[in-house]
């Protein structure tokens, strides 16, 4: 006797499947564009029905206006929030904003502006994405934080170009792109310090990229830059620039803080807890440096940092092309993404803003680490909720880290790779 053929519903179900996990190749590519299309709209509807917020804008264009007239000495720039306290690029890049939107007083344009770079930042984050072969089912995450459109459209802040530079460096290292790759980070390092987070990754990717020699002529293109940049403030007051621009010691306010609310004011003013972050946060780094970052050499980390030491490459020439062509896309992706997030997780405080690099770095590694779909959606689900309670509570702070402990955890103890789909592209074989 014949099977039976499946019923209509049986075979709409399956269709849905296959789009969700990239198995239709005439269907499974309309996922992103269309979810894209759909942000838009969004993005149209916030401006038009949610009230702006000033939180630092307004402390921005005071702090510019201090620099149009002339004022170079960083130690002196101060706004209605305090003292400048981002590197030089912020201040060229809010300068441009000052007079395209009325020296700031035009807030409805720059919320339009804001609102094309979170579009932007949204299509170079798909196009990661899909160069990393994740399935469709995992990109509506990408688009439905209220969290990350309120930072992008409703407060304007720095974080926003920050992370656009981010994931353009994520995307240009996909595609071997090393150097345009350098500079794009290295114009987001200069707007905000906080992708000095993701430093370790660019050092690594490098290494196994460009070789020992390479990586070291684009490491120093960031020195480069930097300087450059800074040249106009350096002449002034160096120390003033430096330890304002790239504070590393700053005291933190227990009444901002978004993940260690649980922990009580007295432990997270105190040194001991600074301290122990900041030692686990190295013994992480270092765990992951040794056991899943430099797995694509095929050698154990001793003979590769010891000729490092002795300033000569760690690789052969043959070597080095093997090692080059296992710097896949998911690679990248996931050695950039996995220090971003063990980055946050240690932080000494988070604020709301610093959502903007965590919204778009847990989806992907939830997928990655081949935790199930129901599961990386209630974990995105939960950190989402958390990030939205205002004030923190010790509830909710307990979850923000508790999500980014176990995002981590769940990559860490990941072996094999996450199921991907012959209908994306193909791997990209040469230097760009």
């Amino acid at each position: 006797m014949a099977d039976k053929e499946p019923g209509l519903v049986a075979k709409a179900i399956q269709l849905a499947f296959d789009v969700a996990n990239g198995r239709s190749r005439t269907l499974s590519w309309l996922i992103p564009p269309c979810l894209f299309l759909l942000d838009a709209l969004l993005c149209a509807v916030v401006i038009w029905k949610v009230p702006y917020t000033e939180i630092d804008w307004k402390a921005y264009m005071e702090q510019i206006e201090q620099y149009v007239a002339g004022e170079r000495d960083y130690t002196v720039i101060k706004g209605g929030t305090g003292p400048l306290v981002y590197p030089a690029a912020h201040v060229y890049l809010y300068t441009a904003l000052y007079y395209v939107t009325d020296k700031g007083k035009d807030i409805f344009l720059a919320q339009q502006l804001f609102a094309v770079l979170y579009m932007a930042t949204l299509a170079v984050v798909m196009a990661c994405y899909w160069r990393a072969k994740v399935p469709p089912y995992v990109f509506p995450l990408l688009i439905l934080s209220k969290r990350l459109h309120s930072i992008f459209v409703l407060r304007c802040f720095n974080d926003c170009f920050a992370v656009f530079f981010l994931w353009l460096t994520i995307y240009l290292f996909q595609k071997r792109a090393w150097t345009l790759g350098i500079g794009a980070y290295t114009l987001g390092l200069g707007i905000k310090m906080s992708l000095l987070l993701v430093l370790p990754a660019v050092g690594v990717i490098l290494l196994l990229g460009r070789g020992f020699s390479g990586g070291l002529q684009l490491a120093a293109i960031i020195i480069q830059t930097q300087f450059a940049l800074a040249i106009p403030f350096l002449r002034e007051n160096a120390q003033g620039y430096l330890s304002r621009a790239f504070e590393l010691s700053r005291q933190f306010f227990f009444k901002w803080t978004v993940n260690w609310r649980f922990i009580g004011e007295e432990t997270f003013l105190s040194r001991p807890f600074a301290l122990g972050l900041l030692a686990m946060h190295a013994s992480v780094l270092l765990w992951f440096i040794v056991n899943k970052w430099l797995k694509p050499t095929g050698k154990p980390w001793s003979a590769i940092v010891a000729p490092m030491l002795k300033l000569s490459s760690p690789f052969t020439s043959q070597e080095e092309a093997q090692v080059f062509m296992r710097v896949t896309s998911e690679y990248v992706m996931t050695t950039m993404l996995s220090a971003n997030v063990i980055g946050l997780l240690f932080a000494r405080s988070l604020h709301y803003q610093f959502y903007s690099y965590l919204a778009w770095s847990t989806p992907y590694l939830l997928w990655r680490s081949g935790a199930h779909p129901v599961m990386q959606y209630a974990l995105w689900a939960l950190q989402e909720w958390a990030w939205n309670v205002f004030p923190s509570t010790n509830i909710s702070s307990g979850v923000v880290v508790g999500v980014m402990a176990a995002t981590v955890a769940l990559v860490a103890s990941s072996r094999g790779q996450a199921p991907t789909s012959s209908s994306y592209p193909s791997r990209e074989r040469k230097v760009a």
